[in-house]
C-alpha cells in the first residue's frame, strides 16, 4: 500500500491484487481540522436529550444494515472475508448500535451524603468532549462501531480513525451515520495511508479538543499511543492482542471442546483478538482430543472467500502467511508435530494443528493471528493453569469441565480479562465489559463500562442553608 501524503492511497485485495478502494491519504494538518469539526459540534450535541440521541443510533443501526450488500462487498474485497463473516459483523455492530441506544438514558449518577449540614452533594456523569477511535480491520464493522457507538451516546463527538487496511469499510460506517442524520461534525473519519499513520494518530492524540482515546489493535501499537496519551496526561482505553487458552480438563465434553476450540482457532482464519492460540490439554484425555480435533481441522478447508463454499477464506495479507510458516517451522524445528495444515496458496493458508509446543517454541508464547492453533499438553489441572498463565496477554480463556464449580474454580484462578467455561474463547456480545489485562490492554468497552470510559464523573454540591465560616 503507498501513500502520497494529501493526495489519494489504494488497498489492493489480498486474494487478486487488483484495486479494492481507494481512500483519502489525509495529512496531520486535514486530520486535525476534522478534530476541530468534532469540537466545534461537541456543544450542541452534547446538549441533545437523551431520546433523541437514542433515536438517531437506533436510525443509524437501521442504515447499516441496509448497507449489508456494500459492506460484504467490500470486506471480501479489503481483507478476504467471507459472506459469513461480513454478515456477523453486520449483526453484531447493528446490535452494538441499539444496545448504546439504549444506554442513553442509563447515564446516572447519585446523591452522596455530606457531613456539611444542608449540603446536597451530587456525582454526575457528564460526556468529555471529543474522543478520538481507531479501529483495526479484521473485524472492522463490530470494531469500527464499537469506537464509536457509545462515545455518542454519552454525548461525546467522535473522530473515528481507519484502518489503512479497511477503508472503504470503515468509510461505509460513517456514511451511515450520516444517512441517519446526525449533524455535521459529529462522526468524522480520518482516512490515511501505512506510512503516514503514526504521525497522523499522533497529530490527534496531542489535538486539544481529544480528550479521550480508544484504540483496538496491536500491543506494540498500543504502547506508543498510550505514551503519547500519557505525555498530554489523556485517558485510554486499549483493548490488544491476545494469546487465548482453551483448557481441556479430564471430565470435559471432548465432542464440545473440540467444536469450540476449532471455531475459536480458525473462525476470520483465525484473525480475531480472542481467537484459541493455545489449546491446554491434560494427559489423561490428551490423545483422544488431540485425534478428534484433528480430524476436525483437517476438514476444514480454505478456499476464496467470493465463493462461499469453504469455511476459511484468505488471510489479510502475505505477510501474515510467512508470520505463520516462520511459527510452524519454528516449533517442528524444536520437536512439535504438525497435524494438519501444509503449504499455503497465495494468502490461503490451511487449518494448521501443531501438538506438543513446548515453552521453546515462539507459537508458545508469540501471538500468531493466523490460522495456526498450538496444542500444549499439561500434565493435570494445576499444570494446566499455570501453563495458561504463562503469558503477557491476558484477553479472553475457557475452560471445558462436566463440573461446573470446578470451571469457575479454575476460571477465576485464570489471569484474563474474560473466561467462558464450556464455550469458546471467541465471544462478543454488546451489553458485555469487554477488555483486558496486562499485554491485552485496559479499560472495557460494553454496556455500563462503556458509560465509565466515555464519560467525566463530577462532584458537584449545592448550598441549602446560610453557611457557618470560622474566618
Amino acid at each position: 500500500m503507498a501513500s502520497n501524503a494529501g493526495a489519494n492511497f489504494e488497498r489492493r485485495n489480498p486474494m487478486t491484487g487488483a484495486v479494492a478502494s481507494t481512500a483519502r491519504a489525509m495529512t496531520a494538518t486535514e486530520a486535525c481540522a476534522v478534530a476541530d469539526a468534532a469540537a466545534a459540534a461537541f456543544p450542541a450535541w452534547s446538549a441533545t436529550g437523551p431520546n433523541a440521541r437514542r433515536a438517531m443510533l437506533n436510525k443509524a443501526a437501521d442504515a447499516l444494515a441496509a448497507r449489508g450488500a456494500d459492506i460484504t462487498a467490500a470486506m471480501k474485497a479489503e481483507i478476504g472475508s467471507t459472506a459469513g463473516w461480513a454478515g456477523f459483523n453486520i449483526m453484531l455492530a447493528t446490535g452494538m448500535l441499539r444496545e448504546a441506544a439504549a444506554l442513553t438514558t442509563q447515564i446516572s449518577g447519585e446523591i452522596i451524603p455530606s457531613d456539611k449540614p444542608g449540603c446536597l452533594a451530587l456525582a454526575i456523569r457528564e460526556p468529555v468532549g471529543v474522543v478520538l477511535g481507531i479501529a483495526p480491520w479484521n473485524a472492522p464493522v463490530i470494531l469500527g462501531v464499537r469506537a464509536i457507538a457509545t462515545a455518542l451516546a454519552c454525548g461525546n463527538t467522535v473522530v473515528f480513525k481507519a484502518s489503512e487496511v479497511s477503508p472503504r469499510t470503515h468509510e461505509i460506517i460513517v456514511e451511515s451515520f450520516a444517512e441517519a442524520g446526525f449533524p455535521q461534525g459529529v462522526v468524522g473519519v480520518v482516512t490515511c495511508g501505512r506510512d503516514d499513520a503514526g504521525e497522523v494518530v499522533g497529530a490527534l492524540i496531542d489535538h486539544s479538543a481529544v480528550r479521550r482515546i480508544n484504540f483496538t489493535g496491536s500491543t506494540a501499537v498500543g504502547r506508543i499511543i498510550a505514551r503519547r496519551a500519557a505525555d498530554n496526561l489523556k485517558p485510554c482505553l486499549l483493548e490488544l492482542g491476545g494469546k487465548a487458552p482453551l483448557l481441556v480438563l479430564h471430565d470435559a465434553d471432548l465432542d464440545e471442546a473440540v467444536n469450540a476450540a476449532a471455531f475459536g482457532a480458525f473462525m476470520n482464519q483465525g484473525q480475531i483478538c480472542m481467537s484459541t492460540e493455545r489449546i491446554i490439554v491434560v494427559d489423561a484425555i490428551a490423545d483422544a482430543f488431540v485425534e478428534k480435533f484433528r480430524a476436525k481441522a483437517a476438514n476444514m478447508p480454505a478456499g476464496d472467500p467470493t465463493l462461499g463454499n469453504t469455511p476459511l477464506g484468505a488471510v489479510a495479507d502475505a505477510k501474515t502467511v510467512a508470520h505463520v510458516d516462520e511459527l510452524v517451522a519454528d516449533a517442528i524445528s524444536k520437536g512439535a508435530r504438525q497435524l494438519t495444515g501444509g503449504a499455503a496458496h497465495g494468502v490461503l493458508v490451511p487449518a494448521t494443528v501443531v501438538d506438543c509446543v513446548t515453552p521453546a517454541m515462539r507459537l508458545y508464547g508469540e501471538e500468531s493471528f493466523g490460522p495456526v492453533v498450538g496444542i500444549i499438553r499439561a500434565s493435570d489441572e494445576e499444570d494446566a493453569i499455570r501453563i495458561a498463565n504463562d503469558s503477557d496477554y491476558g484477553l479472553s480463556a475457557a475452560v471445558f469441565t462436566r463440573d461446573v464449580a470446578r470451571g469457575l474454580t479454575v476460571a477465576r484462578r485464570i489471569r484474563s480479562g474474560m473466561c467462558h467455561i464450556n464455550g469458546p474463547t471467541v465471544h462478543d456480545e454488546a451489553q458485555m465489559p469487554f477488555g483486558g489485562v496486562g499485554a491485552s490492554g485496559y479499560g472495557r468497552f460494553g454496556g455500563n463500562a462503556g458509560i465509565d470510559a466515555f464519560t467525566e464523573l463530577r462532584w458537584i454540591t449545592v448550598e441549602t442553608l446560610p453557611g457557618h465560616y470560622p474566618i
